[in-house]
């Protein structure tokens, strides 16, 4: 059975924040709201994304468990599965 392109596949969006948090450099971090933008087409339309960011979480978490990202609220790091309110994804800490 072929899969749709547009789909967004938990290794398809944990590549995508990988990419997102890379390009912003070190000590900084993004928001989900921007790989579920990027992942889900047009960024304008609310609609095509935002039914993403679920998915955008449960990959950042497995990214999470991995040690191969850090997630922040208000610049300290949290569980992301616990995490309430906004959150933001960055690279960890390479010291």
């Amino acid at each position: 059975m072929a899969s749709d392109p547009n789909e967004a596949t938990v290794e398809r969006l944990e590549a995508l924040i990988l990419e997102r948090c890379a390009a912003s450099g070190p000590g900084r971090s993004i928001s989900p709201d921007e790989v579920a933008r990027a992942a889900g087409g047009n960024p304008n339309e609310t609609q095509t994304w935002r039914p993403l960011l679920r998915a955008v979480r449960a990959a950042a978490a497995s990214l999470q468990d991995r040690g191969a990202l850090q997630v922040l609220r208000k610049g300290k790091p949290v569980d992301i599965r616990t995490a309430k309110g906004v959150i933001r994804l960055a690279l960890p800490d390479s010291s």
